[in-house]
């Protein structure tokens, strides 16, 4: 009966490990799609800026028009660029979040795999 106590209470803290492991792998990847997306938020604000200050400074309604679609293009390209990283970092965040839940998975199935089951 102290083998199964001691199983069990080991089973639990390798538990704990995982859960702790999980929660520190969350937080760092929430840390780093927070700083991208703020980095993103400074790009795109200066994009802005140089983009009214130049629309302001337009000579006729044609030079307005074409410095109007460079901004559309340039912001375009800029947001599909930051929503193709930060999908990946969502990606690589679930992946890192989940291996110790792989790992606990896999050594309860195979415990559950080598325990015999009690017949009546």
């Amino acid at each position: 009966m102290a083998t199964n106590f001691d199983d069990f209470q080991k089973f639990s803290k390798e538990q704990l490990e995982a859960v702790s492991s999980v929660a520190s792998s969350l937080a760092r990847g929430f840390q780093t799609i927070a700083a991208e997306t703020t980095d993103y938020s400074k790009r795109s604000l200066e994009t802005s800026s140089a983009y009214l200050e130049k629309l302001v400074g337009a000579k006729s309604l044609d030079n307005a028009i074409q410095i109007q679609s460079e901004y559309a293009k340039v912001a375009y390209e800029g947001f599909v660029a930051q929503t193709s990283k930060i999908s990946e970092l969502y990606a690589s965040l679930a992946k890192e979040a989940f291996k110790p839940v792989e790992s606990a998975i896999a050594k309860v199935q195979s415990v559950a795999s080598s325990v015999t089951p009690i017949v009546k």
